[in-house]
């Protein structure tokens, strides 16, 4: 089913790339990362021009719940503690930054933008609260820890960030984009450094920019290593008792809220893509055990790139790549990751200084734990025996998801229909098919 927000605004169409051109800089997709780098880069009197394989917005972005906070769980106190006060400090600028830029754009357009508060609940574990609210002291944010959240359920606490913010992604990016140099249904079919060949046309660039959600080209950044994805849902409820504010669980895999019009947002049931049967049921429990008397109106799954230190990898592919760029690795936090790589990548392209560029570098220190389990998860599905579906990104085996009928990628999260369409990156190509199909598969 649609998301709450595809339903209520038409997107700006864009016309296919049929002729060779040349450009400054090339964005290869069309999410709110690519769409807000072409806004920046138009702002500053850029030549550029972004290409998006389907229409703008039709991945990832139609699927977020759309919160717009600097507040990304309980992550001060670790970055605080493993980096140091100045890596934390500017990570907290960094999304206190993308924050007040969707808010002075946000205000100017017909968007649903909405003050609100955001909160990190936790159900058994306080002090992991009182060590967060500790660690925005140390930084100088004035965050509170408060007593009683209003939520279905007890807590021992959540931690406040005041006036953060949540919107309509989709009038939003419907908005910045219908004036923007955007081709639609023209993918990326073969890629270097400074060319790019699609199915009609090519660009050739001096700088490119991958904002594909996962970056697809392999041969370098090793993004395969440095990321797995997720996949969480969400449903939208109808007649259910208003929170007034955007909570996320302390803890991994928990429920989240938020407040939209009549809905309420109620996601969860996160776990890494192919590892799940039917994320949906277990939301739709915990929905009739919290909210007997509601509705669900719609719900919908969304998809996130884990990073390995929960932060953005934004800025040069590769520490071999001067010109090509990337904006991946949100974990769970698009909307703002999605600010700060236009924010960061726009001021690279053009060659000047961005304070935060060496915090979200993408050839940071790698060597965390997640890497092995990463490296792990790709040997088990790679060598495993299997004369069905394989993904055509490096070949690991596919995994039948009954709930949404698609199969999933366990390794790198790619996705694709039963007929072998790609659905999710960073698979380009229709899954490879080995054998007969087993019989409850095609018949879903």
């Amino acid at each position: 089913m649609s998301s709450v927000w595809t339903e209520t605004v038409k997107m700006p169409e864009f016309g296919t790339l049929k002729r060779d051109i040349r450009t400054n800089v090339l964005i290869i997709g069309g999410g709110m990362a690519g769409i807000l780098c072409a806004y920046f880069l138009q702002q500053a009197g850029v030549d550029y021009c972004l290409l998006e394989g389907r229409e703008i917005c039709s991945g990832v972005t139609r699927n977020t719940t759309a919160k717009i906070t600097a507040q990304h769980g309980l992550i001060y106190d670790k970055l605080l503690r493993y980096g140091g006060r100045e890596k934390a400090g500017l990570f907290l600028k960094a999304n206190q930054l993308a924050v007040k830029r969707y808010r002075d754009l946000g205000w100017l357009i017909d968007c649903d933008m909405e003050e609100a508060d955001a909160f990190v609940y936790e159900r058994e574990n306080r002090k992991k609260l009182e060590r967060e609210v500790r660690a925005l002291e140390h930084l100088g944010y004035p965050a509170e820890l408060i007593e009683h959240p209003n939520l279905p359920f007890e807590t021992v606490g959540a931690v406040r960030f005041e006036k953060q913010a949540q919107f309509h992604p989709l009038k939003f990016a419907a908005a910045i984009a219908k004036n923007l140099h955007i081709y639609e249904h023209s993918p990326v079919r073969e890629m270097t450094e400074y060319f790019a060949l699609t199915d009609k046309g090519s660009v050739a660039a001096e700088k490119v920019i991958v904002a594909t959600h996962f970056p697809f080209i392999n041969r370098r950044g090793n993004y395969y290593l440095k990321m797995y994805q997720e996949r969480s849902y969400v449903l939208a409820l109808k007649q259910a008792a208003r929170v007034d504010g955007m909570y996320i669980d302390g803890e991994k895999g928990g429920l989240s809220f938020r407040n939209y019009g009549d809905y309420l947002l109620f996601g969860g049931g996160s776990e890494r893509t192919g590892k799940k049967k039917d994320g949906f049921e277990q939301l739709r429990e915990a929905a009739r055990r919290y909210y007997p008397d509601a509705e669900i109106v719609t719900e919908w799954a969304t998809q996130d790139c884990m990073s390995l230190d929960g932060m953005p990898y934004i800025g040069r592919y590769s520490s071999h790549t001067p010109d090509l760029f990337v904006a991946s690795g949100f974990h769970k936090w698009g909307m703002t990751g999605a600010m700060l790589s236009a924010i960061v990548l726009s001021d690279l392209v053009q060659g000047r200084e961005n304070e935060f560029a060496l915090i979200f570098s993408p050839s940071r220190n790698i060597l965390k734990p997640q890497l092995a389990i990463n490296a792990w998860e790709a040997m088990k599905g790679i060598l495993r025996p299997y004369g069905g579906c394989r993904c055509s990104h490096m070949g690991c085996v596919l995994q039948w998801n009954a709930g949404e009928q698609t199969w999933d990628c366990p390794c790198h999260g790619s996705r694709f229909a039963y007929t072998g369409e790609v659905l999710d990156n960073p698979a380009l190509h229709q899954m490879k098919r080995f054998g007969k199909m087993k019989k409850e598969h095609a018949d879903g």
